[in-house]
């Protein structure tokens, strides 16, 4: 059995590759995060494509890790024969894309086999190969891979393969190299040692302009890494995960692509990283939102191709089984038509938190954000499908007015501290209206608790944001009911749910069930933090770093029975919530130490 934690990332800032624990690269897309697979062996099976670089005999005990402040992945295997250490990463992009995999002999002579297996279009296509120059280059419709190897390789069974011997003190080293078929020839070959080397500067480098410093700072930079790994470096746009449809249940149908830009998740990335001390990220992305999003403010879309791209039509890949049998398997994603209302919010949040960090708008994204305060001066009124972009009817979602409450209150807070031109009266009125109409809508009498809609009784791990954006204080006693019954109702061992599914209900039109949402967990963590609850902050949010697999990767969702992880990995929501909740539990410690 498979379980998605098994799973390792590499990237260069343009893509990335998912390498299990036996060595095998099931999962990778050339040349951009959104680029069709050509390794699908992660939703299908292995003739769907991988690159399988392992011992030939079992392993005895297997560890890995990442080389301390990187993405270089080492793998240690011990065999009754001896012990290898496998060096794999993908060099920052500064020429064609490459994957590098070192073999090392550290005891005894190990016999290895390195099996690749190339299938374009996610598993498909079996490509045309040829030898050129002593390499083996794969070629289909418009992608070509060259595959250079200094031991023998040989064609076998639709793949191709090497058997060879390392011994104590040896280094063997592998390269596969993505290139545009039209091209004559492909790259020249990388130097897979220089390429070590820089790829280890680049991410120690990065590294160090962490200003974090705080007790938890292994786990910060950890989700850092991950997080600027998620990055494609051309544009500035933020991935919210490098897979797709990895399931939010083992053989269930929530099986979505997140290889796309949801300006939710970028957002709050940003502001995870700005908090950190890294400003470039914050210009880079700045200039990503401005040509996403030119245009009608109405046209505003919850996410977008890794360059802007609007149209991501969703359709389903029949010919993969899907991870452990979990159908559809599914490329592009249809929620780009929906109306969020809380994206407004999260633009002028991120807006104005990089301002305050000293990035400030200029005249040309300061006209943008106006303009979007324009249409949602009588937008904020529509029923939305909310932020977990449900598929079914549409509400007026309580977190939803909330974020709409935000995008007006920043709006302000931009007139009021950097002297910005608006009609600051105007917003005012509408940011009080709103807030009037959340805190008497919202809140249920018979719950005690603010709901998911109006009218509803349901509640919704949104809610916990409230605090987190400034709407209401944690501790006031309509807040402090509101996680009581979160707490009581709205978990499963302890751990945050999103929403109560309902069979057949109409919330999303899906089947019920899924696993608890990681990012609402450390959600609660800050409220608790805020709260001033530290010891039951710190408890969950030890527990919660305890779901990270061995390399610190978490994804979407965690099934507490059957104790795995769910859901699309590494995401992008999860790491930038762990970060956000490791700073809300230094903020309050200090807090408690000054009452003190």
């Amino acid at each position: 059995m498979r379980l998605i934690e098994d799973y390792a990332l590499i990237g260069d800032l343009h893509t990335a590759a998912l390498i299990g624990r036996d060595g095998s690269i099931d999962w990778c897309c050339f040349p951009r995060f959104d680029s069709d697979a050509c390794f699908a062996a992660l939703l299908g099976d292995p003739e769907n494509g991988r690159w399988r670089l392992a011992p030939a005999e079992p392993a005895v005990r297997s560890t890995r890790r990442y080389r301390d402040g990187t993405l270089i992945l080492e793998s240690v295997v011990e065999t009754a024969s001896g012990t290898i250490r496998t060096i794999d990463f993908m060099p920052p992009r500064t020429r064609a894309p490459d994957i590098i995999r070192i073999v090392e002999g550290l005891d005894g002579e190990v016999a290895m086999r390195s099996e690749l297996r190339i299938r374009f279009d996610y598993g498909r296509i079996v490509p045309w190969v040829r030898r050129l120059d002593g390499a083996r280059v794969a070629i289909a419709g418009p992608d070509a891979l060259c595959f250079r190897a200094p031991v023998e390789v040989r064609g076998e069974a639709m793949a191709t393969v090497a058997d060879f011997v390392v011994r104590a003190g040896e280094r063997v080293s592998f390269a596969l190299t993505w290139f545009p078929s039209h091209q004559r020839l492909p790259p020249g070959p990388a130097d897979p040692e220089a390429a070590l080397a820089q790829t280890e500067s680049y991410w120690l480098d990065w590294g160090a302009a962490c200003t974090h410093h705080g007790d938890r700072h292994e786990a910060v930079r950890e989700s850092l890494l991950i997080l600027k790994a998620l990055t494609y470096a051309p544009t500035g746009g933020i991935v919210a995960a490098p897979s797709t449809s990895l399931p939010e249940v083992i053989g269930g149908p929530r099986n979505w692509d997140y290889r796309f830009c949801w300006l939710r998740d970028a957002t709050l990335t940003l502001s995870a990283m700005l908090d950190c001390g890294y400003r470039e990220e914050a210009r880079a992305w700045r200039g990503w939102l401005l040509r996403a999003v030119a245009g009608d403010a109405a046209d505003l879309q919850i996410m977008y191709g890794l360059a802007g791209e609007r149209r991501l039509d969703e359709r389903e890949l029949e010919w993969l089984t899907g991870f452990e049998g979990s159908r559809p398997v599914r490329v592009g994603n249809a929620a780009h038509r929906q109306l969020q209302l809380d994206v407004y919010g999260e633009v002028m949040d991120a807006a104005y938190r990089a301002s305050v960090h000293g990035v400030r708008a200029d005249a040309d994204e300061w006209s943008l954000l106006t303009t979007l305060l324009a249409w949602l001066e009588d937008g904020w009124r529509r029923p939305d499908a909310g932020i977990w972009e449900v598929r079914g009817p549409e509400r007026h979602f309580t977190h939803s007015k909330v974020m709409a409450w935000v995008a007006f209150d920043r709006g302000v807070r931009f007139n009021e501290e950097f002297g910005l031109p608006a009609p600051v009266e105007r917003w005012r009125r509408i940011r009080d209206e709103i807030r009037g109409e959340v805190l008497g809508r919202s809140w249920s009498v018979e719950r005690q608790a603010f709901v998911q809609s109006y009218g509803s009784t349901e509640l919704d791990a949104s809610l916990l944001l409230l605090p987190l954006v400034g709407f209401i204080p944690a501790d006031d006693p309509r807040m402090v009911s509101t996680v009581a019954a979160i707490r009581r109702d709205l978990t499963r061992d302890g751990l945050v749910l999103r929403y109560m599914p309902r069979e057949g209900g109409p919330l999303d039109g899906l089947d019920a069930g899924e696993g608890v949402f990681l990012p609402c967990s450390f959600w609660l963590v800050s409220v608790l933090a805020m709260q001033g609850r530290g010891d039951e902050a710190r408890e969950l949010f030890e527990r919660l770093l305890d779901i990270r697999n061995d390399v610190g990767l978490l994804s979407e969702e965690y099934d507490p029975v059957g104790n795995r992880q769910l859901g699309n990995v590494p995401q992008a929501f999860t790491h930038l919530a762990l970060v956000n909740a490791a700073l809300a539990l230094e903020v309050g410690s200090a807090a408690s130490s000054r009452r003190a």
